[in-house]
């Protein structure tokens, strides 16, 4: 590829702007949850791909956890099976989950394995129950339909939340030249599979592995004031201060919720980051600007 002079001076600053961010995070674990449009855009595909082995190329170790409730869907519809939902979850039969274990185990993880591996990387496509290494349990949500005086506590299915990861399993991939793509699927002690919310799969793998980042890719810029600018260098107290006075609210509280949770349990920043930005993950890490909402375990006014 032929640059200009002035295009290749660019190159040059860039590279040189990442030089202390290489070689701050050479050696270290970050967890990427992997979704939104960055999952269906074939160049934020390839892109992303090519992100992932770079930052296994320099030293750092990537794990990739990623969603797939869209083409869940629509193979769920393709076999003509009625998707139903409460409070936004999906309930989860037998024959659901026999189909959310086809599509995340199978079609998707190792769509975006063969990426990683068509862009010069090796990986390796796994879900919670290969060595059993997301032990998950039931997730119960409470529900109140109209007419009811109080929320019910209401079972849909094979729906879980991580009870513990298995740290040895992951840190095998550490010292080798495989990166792992993980489905968020995990197994109860009895093996009955529950399928697992992709962010908090990716947050308490994190937190297990004592990840130096988690990443969250989305389709929205960032944590927003209620001007609609996007905040960044936020400490845990002032995003507790933006839920409490209402600034950050509906669909963000979880994901919210996932990197509080990461950040306090000792992962050093969580980063809310737009996916749909060409090469979202290298800018949030290897530049001074970043494309998102950086969220770390300091203290205000630290």
């Amino acid at each position: 590829m032929a640059f200009s002079r002035e295009s290749a001076l660019d190159v040059a600053k860039v590279l040189s702007e990442s030089l202390p961010y290489i070689q701050r995070f050479a050696g270290k674990t970050l967890v990427i949850k992997y979704g939104g449009n960055a999952m269906t855009d074939e160049t934020l595909q390839a892109g992303f791909a090519r992100d992932i082995v770079l930052m296994k190329a320099i030293g750092i170790n990537p794990i990739v956890v990623h969603g797939g409730g869209p083409q869940i869907g629509e193979m769920l519809a393709k076999l003509n099976i009625e998707s139903k939902f409460i409070n936004g979850m999906r309930v989860t039969d037998t024959a659901t989950m026999d189909v959310v274990e086809m599509v995340l185990g199978g079609q998707v993880n190792k769509e975006i394995v063969n990426l990683i591996c068509e862009a010069g990387g090796k990986a390796i496509g796994i879900t919670g129950k290969d060595s059993r290494f997301i032990k998950a349990k039931k997730l119960f949500v409470k529900h109140q339909a109209e007419g009811m005086t109080a929320p019910e506590q209401v079972d849909i299915g094979h729906v879980g939340e991580v009870a513990s990861v298995d740290t040895s399993f992951l840190k095998f991939f550490e010292n080798s030249d495989l990166i792992p793509v993980i489905a968020p699927i995990g197994v109860d002690d009895e093996g009955n599979s529950y399928n697992i919310n992709a962010d908090l799969v990716a947050g308490k793998v994190a937190e297990a592995v004592g990840a130096e980042k988690l990443m969250l890719l989305t389709n929205i810029s960032g944590v927003q004031d209620k001007q609609g600018n996007v905040l960044t260098g936020l400490s845990t107290a002032q995003v507790d201060a933006l839920i409490a006075d209402g600034t950050i609210y509906g669909g963000m509280l979880p994901k919210i919720s996932c990197a509080l949770s990461a950040v306090n349990a000792g992962v050093t920043s969580a980063h809310i980051i737009d996916g749909r930005v060409p090469h979202a993950t290298l800018l949030e890490i290897f530049t001074d600007t970043g494309v998102g909402t950086l969220i770390s375990n300091t203290k205000a006014g630290e």
